[in-house]
């Protein structure tokens, strides 16, 4: 089922700005709901950015270390990625390829960890107390146990392509990645590993990119680089919608109290809220112009939603709908 952008609300936006920028390169980024805190990981600064939610204050964590980016002209890399734990936050740095720990409270640093490929996507498993890291280059996906003191070494899941964005059902024990160069999303067994089901989510040539869930209703949103998609997952992953919103979608988010998905097109410069139905059915109820390049939203515990403007060097915080 297709559903165009039509008729939406138009939203209100503010800015935080964000220290050693512009620019300030910008990845996953993670919501504590315990503390009201949006974790950021600011790259190229070398540092990560800790931003109260209630009072727009930020505390930055610094001397992460940086590389050069093997792209020309682009910023250089540094901490890109975040998995908030049960006492602890996760950051995944492209600088040194570490992982390092923090006192979810105190902000204090704790442990690292040492990848021998470039973290992506980190993923906190609680129903097994593992850290689960993609990593692209290798095909694989690294697997820390983090009860108590963590392993120097991991176990991996090697899979058949490079594995893009992430998200956990603890419920069912079920990890969802997808294959970014097949334009395949996998459900793998937490407990054991496996993958468990192949599904094809049609995105085309430039493949999937993030996920998000709606674990009570058992729908999986899948983005594709022009919009999104629903993968029901009670009938074996069948595509029961798609979503069209504009160029330059990477990942997405979800709030399940109002069943509603942001989604960011880069391209396009513009924020789509859609809301999601029974069946899983995508309808855009409202829209915001952002900024070029700005994408990858997360959403805090009101339902408001927070851009990255990695070129801006800040985050552009959009308000929900009222309805």
């Amino acid at each position: 089922m297709l559903n165009v952008l039509a008729t939406c609300a138009v939203l209100s936006a503010a800015a935080i700005e964000l220290p050693g920028g512009p620019p300030v390169g910008m990845d996953y980024l993670a919501y504590d709901s315990a503390n009201h805190r949006i974790w950021v990981p600011a790259g190229n600064t070398g540092s990560v950015d800790v931003v109260d939610t209630t009072k727009r204050k930020i505390v930055r964590l610094d001397g992460f270390a940086t590389s050069p980016s093997p792209r020309p002209g682009r910023p250089n890399m540094g901490p890109s990625s975040v998995a908030v734990g049960e006492k602890e936050v996760w950051v995944g740095n492209r600088g040194d390829n570490k992982l390092c720990s923090f006192d979810r409270r105190t902000l204090k640093r704790r442990t690292c960890l040492q990848l021998g490929s470039m973290p992506d996507g980190l993923a906190y498993v609680a129903a097994t107390d593992e850290l689960w890291v993609t990593t692209p280059r290798d095909k694989s996906i690294a697997i820390f146990d983090v009860k108590g003191k963590p392993p120097a070494v991991p176990t991996f899941i090697n899979l058949s392509g490079s594995p893009e964005g992430y998200a956990v059902d603890g419920m069912r024990s079920v990890f969802y990645t997808n294959l970014e160069d097949k334009d395949k999303t996998l459900a793998i067994d937490i407990k054991t590993h496996k993958v468990a089901a192949t599904w094809s989510p049609g995105c085309g040539a430039e493949g999937p990119r993030g996920l998000s869930l709606d674990s009570a209703r058992r729908l999986l949103f899948v983005a594709c680089t022009n919009g999104v998609v629903t993968l029901d997952l009670a009938r074996e992953g069948k595509v029961v919608s798609h979503l069209k919103t504009g160029a330059g979608v990477d990942n997405i988010d979800y709030f399940p109290p109002r069943s509603l998905l942001y989604i960011a097109s880069a391209k396009d410069a513009t924020l789509t809220i859609a809301r999601v139905g029974d069946e899983g059915t995508l309808t855009a109820i409202a829209t915001m112009p952002t900024a070029e390049g700005a994408r990858n939203p997360v959403v805090d515990g009101t339902g408001t939603a927070y851009v990255t403007d990695s070129h801006g060097g800040k985050l552009i915080v959009i308000q929900p709908p009222a309805h």
